[in-house]
C-alpha cells in the first residue's frame, strides 16, 4: 500500500515487469512506448519469464524508501492503447519498483556508447538507457544486454 503521506507524481510513461524488474519507458508521444513494451513483454514470455503490463501511457510515480515506485491510475488499470482500436484489456500488474528507465529519444540524438547515467524521477534516482525511438530490433538487445537476461549473462 502506497504511503500516504507522500504524494504520487502523474507521468508520461509505460511501466512493465519483467521477473522481478520493473522497466520504465518514456519518450514523446508517437516514439513506440507502448510497442516497444507489448515487444518486450513478449520477448521475456518465449523465454518463459514473467513479463506484464504495469501501466501504459500514465503512471503515478513516487520515492518509496529511496526507490522509484510506479502504480496504474484505476481508470486505466488493464488498459493499454492499440493504434486505430483504442484501449483494449489486457493482463497487468498494478505496481512495482522502477530498476531501469528507458528513455525513447530521435535516432539523430543517440550516442553510439553511452555511460552509466542515473536520473531522477519523481525525486528518485533511477538507472536511464537510451534507446532510439521506434527501433524494436535495436532495442530488444540493448535492454536484455542491460538487464542481464538471455541470451546475455
Amino acid at each position: 500500500m502506497p504511503d500516504p503521506t507522500t504524494k504520487a507524481e502523474n507521468i508520461h510513461g509505460t511501466a512493465i515487469l519483467i521477473g522481478d524488474r520493473g522497466i520504465l519507458i518514456s519518450g514523446p508521444s508517437g516514439s513506440g512506448k507502448t510497442t516497444l513494451a507489448f515487444a518486450l513483454i513478449d520477448h521475456c514470455r518465449v523465454r518463459g519469464l514473467f513479463s506484464r503490463l504495469i501501466g501504459d501511457d500514465r503512471l503515478l510515480a513516487a520515492n518509496r524508501a529511496g526507490r522509484l515506485v510506479c502504480h496504474v491510475p484505476s481508470p486505466i488499470a488493464g488498459l493499454a492503447e492499440v493504434p486505430g482500436f483504442g484501449p483494449r484489456p489486457l493482463s497487468f500488474e498494478p505496481g512495482c519498483v522502477i530498476d531501469l528507465h528507458i528513455r525513447l529519444v530521435p535516432h539523430e540524438q543517440m550516442a553510439r556508447f553511452q555511460e552509466d547515467f542515473i536520473e531522477p524521477v519523481a525525486s528518485c534516482p533511477v538507472p536511464r538507457i537510451d534507446l532510439a525511438e521506434r527501433n524494436i530490433p535495436a532495442a530488444l538487445p540493448a535492454v536484455m544486454s542491460r538487464l542481464s537476461i538471455a541470451p546475455f549473462v
